[in-house]
């Protein structure tokens, strides 16, 4: 299914005259107040999040799987699907793959389509989490940590091999997301499970190209429960810097215990310069991957107040990768994306929202109840004709839900494909 700009600008007509008054209103109360609206619009604009290719169907957990029925099922189907939300949206202009569930059967092809959609091939993911039907070697107990050699050595061998379809898909990145730990005590020793993960985190990273920056991400519990080898910002950070220059921390909103300050995390490492991705989801609990902001939105906010600060004020960092994380049971796959774009994008606007100058005389004057009104006044802002008017600006739907439902997209991804199930998950 395509959807094409005259379509778009159909549906957008039913849309616009409530947009021109309430983006009218507001953009006359933000340019009182400061704000050069023209700016905020284009930066808006121009803010892309790439999409995971796993997060295309309907995801689940141990305890089942409910199918949305038209979910792709095969590589090329999960493209056609991210081009239909970038279509609508404007702001999914880039796709994860995971491998080896995203394996090319046909490079050039694939890059045909995704240039088609107006797609770019963002990180690479490995996958060394779970034991693939052909493999040689198990990653039950670890794989980069592994106390068995042949295991690491395969481990390390797959994500080159991630990294060789990563460069034939002009990709730029790798990300590292580690299982390894343990779920007893006694079951590993700590030191000598760091020790084999950096040693073999530093042989990936040797075999990048020099363009090429590696993420690793971090994860206090799950699948092992005792103990995870890369359990926190600070072990990832640390390997990081052990590997080299081109190695970065990757930060996923659902990698956190509970009450965990994630906004001074961002803060940290983009002072140190090694924020290098991000992955968006929500939590109540744990590792929810529920859809971003429906659950914390204020401290999503909060969040991207300290990434606007220091994308401003770090230039030693690089500019981050952006990527949903999330996983859908019982929602439509791709209104839950779109829900997630669309949170992902007020709360950015509202941090560039910010009077950075005010909050920081507020700081330096120790007002504290200044500095949580210039907060809480950006936050409550509502921001959402803004988002409309990047959208306008770049040919994208005014609303995309309401156009993707009057436009039936799911119901015309049945009638294409049946109720077969995504693969790769």
């Amino acid at each position: 299914m395509i959807i094409g700009k005259d379509i778009i600008e159909q549906h957008n007509k039913n849309e616009v005259e409530n947009f021109n008054s309430d983006f009218a209103y507001l953009s006359d109360k933000l340019t009182k107040s400061g704000s050069d609206v023209a700016e905020i619009v284009n930066k808006i604009a121009d803010f892309q999040v790439a999409i995971p290719s796993w997060a295309l169907g309907a995801g689940g957990t141990r305890f089942g799987r409910f199918s949305y029925g038209g979910e792709p099922a095969v590589l090329e189907q999960k493209l056609d699907d991210v081009g239909l939300l970038h279509a609508l949206t404007h702001s999914a202009g880039a796709v994860s793959l995971h491998i080896p569930w995203d394996i090319p059967s046909d490079v050039s092809a694939l890059k045909e389509s995704a240039a088609s959609h107006g797609l770019i091939f963002d990180a690479m993911n490995s996958n060394t989490f779970q034991d693939q039907p052909d493999a040689k070697h198990s990653y039950k107990f670890g794989s980069l940590n592994s106390v068995n050699e042949d295991s690491r050595a395969y481990a390390v061998e797959h994500n080159k091999e991630v990294i060789r379809i990563g460069k034939e898909l002009d990709s730029k990145s790798l990300t590292v997301w580690l299982a390894d730990g343990a779920s007893f005590p006694g079951q590993l020793n700590f030191q000598t499970a760091l020790s084999n993960t950096e040693k073999s985190l530093k042989e990936i990273y040797a075999g990048m190209p020099e363009d090429w920056k590696l993420f690793i991400e971090y994860k206090p519990y799950e699948p092992n429960f005792y103990s995870t080898t890369i359990q926190d910002w600070g072990t990832s950070f640390m390997l990081a810097n052990a590997c080299g220059e081109r190695a970065f921390t990757l930060v996923d909103l659902g990698h956190h215990l509970p009450n965990t300050n994630i906004e001074q995390i961002v803060a940290t490492l983009m002072y140190k310069g090694k924020l290098g991705g991000f992955h968006f989801n929500d939590s109540k609990y744990g590792d929810d991957d529920l859809t971003v902001g429906s659950i914390k939105p204020y401290a999503l906010f909060l969040i991207f107040n300290e990434l606007v600060y220091g994308m401003e004020n770090n230039k030693n960092n690089p500019y981050p990768a952006w990527m949903i994380d999330a996983s859908h049971n019982i929602k439509d796959p791709l209104e839950d994306l779109l829900q997630s774009l669309e949170a992902i994008l007020i709360a950015y606007a509202q941090a560039l929202l910010v009077d950075q100058k005010a909050l920081k005389e507020a700081q330096l004057n120790n007002d504290v109840v200044a500095a949580q009104d210039i907060l809480q006044n950006a936050y409550r802002t509502d921001v959402r004709p803004l988002l409309k008017a990047a959208r306008l600006q770049t040919g994208a739907a005014l609303d995309p839900i309401a156009a993707y439902r009057s436009l039936k997209v799911r119901e015309t991804l049945i009638s294409e494909r049946g109720w077969a199930k995504a693969t790769g998950l």
